[in-house]
């Protein structure tokens, strides 16, 4: 008789929860009917809208962080462009107004006895501030030359898909450096004129100020002096920067392979700069005495006649005074500065960008939090 009163209440439990779970459908079916349905247009269409924002805002919100990316990357290439050129140009300011002065002129032989003589003159005559003269005309053209080259470097190889997915594209490594110093070149050469002139004159028979430099020549030569040696320029910037940046990568991309370390340390960056500024100045140097005769023909006594055009001053060096006195002139001091400029250049560079980029991740790190 205990089974028999059993069985009915196991049918009532099951009774029950059925009832339960089929209130359970009916309710859950109500809330689905009251969920509001998607919005029809004028011809009767249903809309997505409501599944596509929250897709449309992460897209956004992508699209926003790439963008705020790529900024971050061009303002920190340009932060250390610039600190990495002046830098440079300051610490080997007293040998390049040395050898600018060998290069104008043409009655003095370079040597290295000749080039401390003059450097000891210039400190008893002017002081040794005047080792320095022409170093603000040097920064105001160095800080925006030396941003803009790095940081078109870095847009010119991705450009031009250098050294991606592991490829070797040697001949693209060297035009991105060249396209890279073409563009610095070009949208700062008149603060380079300036600075020769500085440069090649005292504060007392010359130039006393940038501003005065360039006031003069609009007035007295007029403006298109100011691009004087322009072409002469970037006909040597091609083998000088396209060199230099070419031989940096290739020596970083080796150590890589033989050490296994993608970042070498500041002294070997250091003596990679070295050699590229060896290799960038030797390949470069006749265009370089053709460019600073042609920049500063005005202000030189031993210039009397105007070379105006590249070709009528290759011919006048030659003829007056050959090939190594003429063309190569001073190259060996080049070969002490250059190396020192740009090693401190290259490695100062990817030292600073390293440094910032790290800042930045951090930065980015405690804002999400």
């Amino acid at each position: 008789m205990s089974r028999l009163i059993e069985k009915p209440n196991i049918a009532m439990s099951i009774t029950s929860t059925g009832s339960q779970l089929s209130s359970t459908v009916v309710t859950g079916s109500a809330i689905a009917d009251d969920t509001p349905a998607p919005a029809e247009d004028e011809d009767g269409h249903r809309s997505a809208t409501g599944i596509q924002t929250p897709v449309a805002s992460v897209e956004q919100n992508a699209k926003s962080t790439s963008v705020r990316n790529k900024v971050d990357q061009v303002l920190i290439s340009l932060i250390s462009g610039a600190a990495a050129g002046a830098l440079a140009k300051t610490t080997i300011a007293p040998l390049d107004r040395t050898k600018i002065n060998f290069q104008i002129r043409k009655d003095v032989p370079f040597s290295f006895k000749a080039s401390l003589n003059y450097l000891q003159q210039t400190y008893a005559k002017e002081g040794v501030l005047a080792l320095w003269r022409g170093n603000s005309a040097t920064m105001a053209r160095i800080v925006p030359y030396a941003a803009i080259q790095f940081t078109s470097h870095e847009q010119w190889r991705r450009v031009l898909q250098v050294d991606q997915n592991g490829a070797n594209t040697k001949g693209r490594r060297f035009i991105a450096g060249s396209l890279a110093g073409i563009t610095s070149q070009s949208l700062t050469y008149p603060l380079d004129l300036a600075r020769a002139r500085m440069a090649v004159t005292d504060r007392y028979t010359g130039y006393r100020t940038l501003r005065q430099v360039f006031s003069k020549i609009w007035v007295e030569e007029g403006p298109r002096t100011l691009f004087r040696g322009y072409w002469a320029t970037v006909l040597g910037v091609i083998p000088y920067a396209g060199t230099s940046f070419f031989t940096y990568e290739t020596l970083k991309r080796e150590y890589h392979e033989i050490i296994g370390n993608t970042k070498p340390n500041a002294l070997v960056s250091l003596a990679f700069g070295a050699a590229a500024g060896v290799a960038g100045q030797t390949a470069s140097y006749p265009l370089d005495i053709v460019r600073r005769r042609m920049q500063t023909t005005r202000v030189n006594i031993n210039e009397p006649q105007r070379s105006l055009t590249i070709l009528g001053t290759l011919i006048k060096i030659y003829r007056e005074e050959g090939i190594k006195n003429g063309f190569y002139k001073g190259l060996s001091m080049n070969w002490i500065k250059g190396p020192i400029a740009v090693g401190i250049s290259f490695s100062t560079y990817d030292l600073i960008k390293a440094w910032l980029i790290e800042l930045s991740h951090l930065k980015r790190g405690r804002a999400e939090n």
